[in-house]
């Protein structure tokens, strides 16, 4: 009969070792399931002293910095209930429904995705979107880790998960301009009026002996859509043209007041370069305060912090 420690020493290796491979730990790399959440707009909330209101807004184009998330939530719930995985092509968005589509564009090389936004964030201030690891992958700035970016809406993505078969996002290969968004058109009532100089706005006649430029050569028109586009893989990168290196600005606000938006032009000159630029919605002139161009994002996020302390919590991140 073989002695008690012998048997113990044999049996009890070999019962951890049996315990050990009934162990059915699901690597990182399988896919969870996707889908499963509810649509989802959700109500006015603040973070760190910023207010975000989630609203339905089918127009929504902006730029701003991207940033991505992964090891420390996968497996965990988005804020419309369904399962986070990071080797999926999703998002966090501060304001947008959930789930909806939207595409995501890297400003600085021209790679561009559809992505599902499916959870809330960043919560940082001057993050515009919070990608999956395997978008930030896609777009080229997983290392890096910010970029700039457009977000343009797309549309409700399908329930059940995915991007459903693609014909909701085949329009938006060629991104239009970039449209004023909604929130500019509240126009701040809070700046106070100074005495300023006049801004002149008026259009400097030519020189004398100027000639007239040749009108601008016709665009070129992009083919028809097809009315049943090809089914659509969910890792499509996309690739745009570069118009530039994308210079980034903090914007303090948006005014239809010329006087307002001067004097808030006057209160942040101590933060650094801070300029007027008008743009027209509607027929009617928009002053925006913005400081820059800044140099890179650690500037932005400290200009960004600086315009904040002066009272602007509305002030973002843009690129332009």
């Amino acid at each position: 009969m073989m002695p008690r420690a012998v048997i113990l020493a044999v049996v009890v290796p070999l019962a951890l070792v049996l315990a050990a491979c009934g162990t059915t730990e699901t690597p990182r790399s399988a896919p969870l399931k996707q889908g499963g959440g509810v649509y989802k707009v959700g109500n006015p909330y603040q973070i760190n002293g910023i207010w975000y209101y989630p609203s339905e807004n089918d127009k929504y184009d902006s730029t701003g910095i991207a940033s991505w998330y992964g090891p420390q939530f996968h497996g965990k719930r988005t804020a419309n209930g369904e399962i986070f995985d990071e080797n999926q092509l999703t998002a966090a968005h501060p304001t947008l429904p959930m789930p909806v589509l939207a595409r995501v564009t890297n400003l600085e090389n021209g790679k561009s995705v559809i992505v599902r936004v499916n959870d809330r964030g960043p919560f940082a201030a001057g993050r515009e979107i919070d990608m999956s690891k395997k978008a930030a992958e896609l777009l080229g700035f997983m290392q890096k880790g910010t970029a700039k970016v457009r977000v343009q809406y797309i549309g409700r993505a399908p329930l059940e998960g995915g991007i459903g078969d693609g014909r909701a996002v085949a329009e938006t290969f060629v991104a239009p301009p970039v449209v004023t968004p909604d929130d500019e058109r509240r126009v701040s009532g809070t700046a106070p009026v100074t005495a300023v100089a006049s801004v002149s706005t008026s259009v400097l006649s030519a020189p004398p002996g100027a000639a007239s430029a040749p009108p601008p050569a016709p665009k070129a028109t992009m083919s028809p859509i097809p009315d049943r586009a090809a089914p659509r893989s969910a890792d499509t990168v996309d690739q745009l043209p570069v118009t530039g290196p994308g210079n980034l600005y903090v914007q303090a606000g948006s005014f239809q007041n010329l006087q307002n938006a001067e004097a808030v032009r006057q209160q942040l000159t101590g933060v650094g370069q801070v300029e007027i630029q008008t743009t027209m919605i509607d027929g009617t002139p928009y002053y925006r305060v913005r400081v820059g161009p800044l140099s890179d994002v650690p500037a932005a996020d400290s200009s960004l912090r600086s315009v904040i302390a002066q009272g602007h919590k509305g002030a973002r991140i843009i690129v332009d």
